[in-house]
């Protein structure tokens, strides 16, 4: 149960840097971290202590996989969210570098021109 209570607690710090910090980099960091909490709540609901993998094996029946396997769905997206959030930080860097090369600053209130 605390282990909810911290991935809770990662997901709150990640808003709190995306909201509170006007520097960009602080604000990608805030993202990774929510991502990763994110990432840590899906693993902690696909976990069953004593869980086996969801493999069938000679001489095992469907039953005894089906009542103590874990469930594979999750650890599958979890893969996925992490491919995918690195590309998504490789792209949010080269952007702030972009931006620095332009402005010289991370500062967002700096950064009058911005306009979308």
């Amino acid at each position: 149960m605390i282990l909810y209570f911290l991935s809770l607690a990662l997901f709150v710090m990640g808003l709190y840097c995306l909201v509170a910090k006007k520097n960009i980099i602080k604000k990608v960091i805030g993202i990774v971290i929510t991502e990763y909490s994110i990432n840590m709540f899906l693993i902690l609901v696909g976990y069953r202590d004593g869980g086996i993998a969801p493999v069938l094996m000679k001489g095992m029946d469907n039953s005894e996989i089906a009542a103590g396997s874990v469930d594979p769905l999750p650890q599958a997206l979890v893969l996925t969210s992490i491919v995918i959030g690195l590309g998504v930080l490789a792209l949010m860097v080269s952007i702030c570098l972009r931006l620095y090369e332009k402005y010289k600053t991370f500062d967002m209130s700096e950064i009058k021109r911005l306009r979308g």
